[in-house]
C-alpha cells in the first residue's frame, strides 16, 4: 500500500510540473511572438498582431519601466525593440524552474515521510 502512495504521489509530481512548463512553453511563444512582431513592425491593427499583444502586455506589466524602448523608423514601418519582452521571458522562465525545483523538494520530502510512517 505505501508503494501506491509513492507512485501516486510520483505521478502527480509529475504532471504538475507538466502543467507548469506547458504554461510556460505558451507565454513563451507568446512573447517570442510579440518580440519578432514589434521588431518587424508588424501592423497593430491586424486581428492576431492585436490579440498577441493584448495577451502579454497583462504579464508585462511589472517589467516596463525597467528599460526604455528602443524605436527606429523605417519607410514603411517602425521597428521596436522592448527589453521588458526579454526579461520577462527570462524571469517566467526561472519562476517556472523554482516552482518545479519545489514540487521535486516537496516530493522526496513527502516519501521520507512515507518511508518513516512503514518502519
Amino acid at each position: 500500500m505505501n508503494d501506491a502512495i509513492i507512485i501516486k504521489t510520483n505521478e502527480e509530481s509529475f504532471t504538475a510540473r507538466r502543467v507548469v512548463y506547458y504554461i510556460l512553453g505558451f507565454l513563451e511563444i507568446m512573447f517570442a511572438f510579440r518580440l519578432v512582431f514589434k521588431l518587424l513592425g508588424a501592423n497593430p491593427n491586424s486581428g492576431f498582431v492585436s490579440f498577441i499583444y493584448s495577451i502579454t502586455q497583462v504579464f508585462l506589466l511589472p517589467f516596463t519601466a525597467i528599460f526604455r524602448s528602443a524605436t527606429t523608423q523605417g519607410i514603411e514601418t517602425k521597428a521596436v525593440l522592448e527589453p521588458s519582452t526579454i526579461i520577462a521571458m527570462i524571469v517566467y522562465a526561472v519562476i517556472a524552474w523554482g516552482i518545479v525545483k519545489l514540487f521535486i523538494i516537496l516530493r522526496s520530502h513527502n516519501k521520507e515521510h512515507v518511508s518513516l510512517d512503514s518502519k
